[in-house]
């Protein structure tokens, strides 16, 4: 990285008249007073008045252009580099893929500029978390470069196919890391894409990036490796902080998880189920009501990783207009999740346009915005009179799991008929036997 990446406008001018690359170290004037330190790069959409310089106690510094009087370049730093160490000698243990997405959780960070890239090497890992060379011989590989807010349904596709080749190469198991935010759709997708996976996939993020000593990036890391190499089950899971502290996690089914807190360690929880179960440097105790499904014959395994984005997530809020829906169902839409309230409800002055959707060879289906509890629309007239428009209530399917699921019934099956009857099969515990109290 040189020149001024991610400044512009008034701070790019400053920089340049100053003769200033990334890396130089800098000594920033405002007024009386003088701030030396490294100059680091910025956002590509970061803000175009600070100038951002890296001290020598390792915290970065924001100043504003406008208090700034005089920039002078001290020394000429070097472009950032990351030097490969040395290479971990195989001690010929179980093999972990290990395929990132995009999240910071796998990152190298350069201390002096603040400069961040994925490791994409065994030995970047191993030197990252050294602990992992003790536990497992990874192969990690940069399957997608996108922010987790960005990933599609063709995301999913890619990353599907790419699972069933790595367990045909013959794997352990396999850690998918990415980032948190749309963390609980992926893995609904991926439980429904690789139904019968006979090993195991965690999914695992973190919530503080990998240059901050709170990061929670170390332990999931290591805690998902551990079970990738141990555990005696498969399928597809995510596994995040139990807390907020730093030494256990949580075992979370993909199509029951969802993300409850923006920034919290502990900010995944399972819904109306318990956890699959946890895991600390003690082991891996198993909590669920349910056995998770053993390991499988990998050679038997056939994904079916195809996905169609023509189905939307509607919540349903007062006053939400017929003429709205219409637009939506006339976009090209094939199918449509609503996350209705209570027991499974919407406005019934949309019902006649939901009852045309459906009539056209629409798939409609309900969810409850409630965290707690399920959908039962035969108890008021609103709900039964969705019935009678077709739409398929979802039991206690969580709202991202259902859409998830659309998306994949939709692109998996040959008619509406099969598309629904999928939707209401209970295919990766996405449906619950019985609803739980709330916690």
């Amino acid at each position: 990285m040189s020149g001024l990446s991610g400044y512009r406008g008034p701070s790019a001018k400053i920089l340049t008249e100053a003769g200033a690359s990334i890396g130089d170290v800098l000594e920033v004037q405002t007024g009386g007073e003088s701030i030396r330190g490294t100059l680091v790069p910025r956002y590509e959409h970061d803000d175009d008045g600070h100038i951002v310089i890296k001290l020598k106690n390792g915290y970065n510094v924001g100043i504003a252009v406008e208090k700034v009087s005089k920039v002078v370049r001290l020394e000429k730093g070097e472009a950032p580099k990351f030097v490969a160490p040395q290479k971990v000698a195989s001690k010929g243990l179980p093999r972990v893929a290990i395929l990132g997405t995009g999240g910071t959780i796998a990152s190298r960070v350069d201390y002096r500029t603040g400069a961040v890239r994925p490791a994409t090497t065994s030995e970047e890992l191993y030197s990252l978390f050294p602990e992992l060379s003790d536990v497992a011989t990874i192969t990690p590989e940069i399957v997608l470069s996108v922010y987790s807010e960005n990933l599609e349904p063709g995301h999913w596709e890619t990353i599907s196919k790419r699972v069933s080749e790595v367990v045909a190469e013959g794997v352990s198991g396999i850690i998918l890391t990415m980032g948190t935010d749309t963390m609980g759709y992926t893995a609904a997708a991926l439980s429904f894409a690789l139904k019968g996976l006979p090993v195991p996939l965690f999914i695992v993020g973190s919530q503080r990036s990998s240059d901050r000593p709170s990061s929670d990036a170390f332990l999931n890391l290591i805690g998902a490796a551990t079970m990738a190499v141990e555990a005696d089950f498969s399928g597809v899971y995510v596994v995040m902080h139990a807390d907020s502290s730093d030494d256990r996690l949580t075992v979370h089914a993909g199509t029951r998880v969802r993300k409850n807190h923006t920034s919290a360690r502990d900010a995944f929880e399972s819904m109306g189920v318990e956890p699959v179960g946890y895991w600390s440097r003690e082991g891996m105790q198993v909590t669920a009501r349910a056995a998770p499904p053993p390991r499988g014959k990998t050679g038997s395994f056939a994904a079916k990783p195809k996905f169609d984005a023509r189905a939307a997530l509607v919540k349903f809020y007062p006053s939400m207009a017929a003429q709205y829906l219409g637009a939506l169902f006339g976009s090209g839409l094939r199918g449509v999740v609503f996350e209705g309230t209570g027991l499974g409800h919407i406005n019934s002055k949309n019902i006649e346009v939901v009852r045309k959707f459906v009539a056209d060879g629409g798939v409609a289906c309900m969810t409850s915005q409630c965290l707690w509890g399920r959908v039962d629309m035969n108890v008021y007239d609103t709900g039964r009179d969705l019935l009678q428009a077709g739409v398929v209530p979802l039991e206690d399917m969580l709202p991202e799991t259902a859409v998830a699921k659309l998306m994949w019934a939709l692109a998996n099956s040959k008619s509406t008929e099969e598309t629904k009857a999928l939707m209401q099969e209970n295919l990766a515990g996405e449906v619950t036997a019985r609803t739980t109290q709330r916690r």
